[in-house]
């Protein structure tokens, strides 16, 4: 395990991940209150605070008077009802500048303290680099909203929600280096067998969660709210209808839907399979732990989808299953730092 010098580094790196976390929490809610229009402006620091009076709150609301959203879709709203989505994507952006100081005042703190090692430095500066991105595509996405059409492009939504992802997901696997030190964790030949499959299981919720950002920006969770067949059928024809044939998988609200559901189903066989696998040999108890949850989550998840499916996505479903997804990301890396080669 780890040393107790570098406990203090751990705690700060897992609060990192907690808040990341709570941002893609926090977009989601955003998103299913339809508030990510809201604020149609990007001012790094002078955004840091919201309307503080009532001139402000109308020149904020006129401004928002003027994006396509208003003029399409809630042009009826009041200044109140304004607020009301206001909120929720303010306090999204201002929680993306605490987790830039929570990275950045500890980060200078540990390394005037001598308390990082040149390898974590660099994983940290990799950090950043990806949490610089991950904002910039947030606001990338916003403003494909704010020219013509009142809805975000899902490919930008797609691209902002990976990379959240990938941020959570370096900073995890940085702190399951640090808690299991090489030398520690007991990795061998008897788990190759399952290695690869596990790559494969990772590679395949990572498309998941792209094809998740896909049924989310284009509201495709709110067509063929049965299961497990889609209406009456199992492939109906509205999933191969647009021409060409393949754009029916990327643009298609159909065809985007299939594609989220056999995922899933893929998914669960290929951790059924890792899990088969790991009773025919070896396994360190560390292992054997990755894998349970992993069978345990996977089960959870599914569940979830299956209801916020028949339900037509209401906010605390939608936010439920988000969730699943991180946490069915995390164990999918716990379980491939476990069988890691060292």
């Amino acid at each position: 395990m780890h040393s107790a010098s570098q406990k203090p580094v751990i705690i700060w790196l897992l609060t990192g991940c907690l808040l990341v976390y709570l941002m893609v929490l926090l977009g989601g809610i955003t998103r299913l209150t339809h508030s990510g229009l809201s604020i149609t402006e990007w001012k790094v620091i002078m955004g840091t605070l919201p309307p503080l009076n009532e001139e402000q709150w109308q020149l904020t609301f006129e401004k928002y008077q003027q994006s396509p959203e208003f003029k399409i879709v809630n042009n009826h709203y009041t200044l109140a009802e304004f607020k009301s989505i206001f909120w929720w994507e303010y306090l999204h952006r201002l929680l993306g500048r605490i987790i830039g100081l929570v990275f950045l005042i500890p980060f200078i703190y540990f390394l005037l303290k001598k308390k990082l090692d040149k390898k974590v430095t660099k994983n940290l500066v990799v950090i950043f680099l990806l949490g610089g991105l991950q904002g910039f595509l947030g606001w990338f996405m916003v403003k494909s909203g704010l020219v013509k059409n009142p809805d975000v492009s899902h490919y930008r939504l797609a691209a902002h929600l990976i990379t959240a992802f990938a941020v959570f997901g370096y900073i995890f696997w940085v702190v399951l280096n640090l808690v299991y030190p090489p030398e520690k964790n007991i990795s061998t030949n008897t788990v190759n067998s399952i290695r690869k499959i596990s790559k494969w299981l990772f590679a395949v919720v990572i498309l998941q969660i792209i094809y998740g950002a896909f049924v989310a920006g284009l509201n495709a969770g709110l067509i063929y709210n049965t299961f497990p067949k889609m209406g009456t059928e199992w492939i109906p024809e509205s999933v191969t209808a647009l021409n060409p044939f393949w754009k029916n998988f990327i643009e298609g609200l159909a065809g985007v839907q299939f594609t989220h559901r056999y995922l899933a189903y893929t998914i669960v066989v290929l951790v059924f399979t890792i899990w088969y696998k790991g009773t025919k040999i070896t396994l360190t108890e560390r292992q054997q732990q990755a894998i349970t949850l992993l069978v345990m989550i996977v089960l959870i998840q599914f569940l979830l989808g299956m209801f916020t499916l028949l339900y037509s996505v209401p906010l605390v479903l939608g936010v439920l299953h988000q969730t699943g997804a991180f946490v069915l990301f995390s164990s999918a890396i716990y379980l491939l730092h476990s069988i890691k080669k060292n």
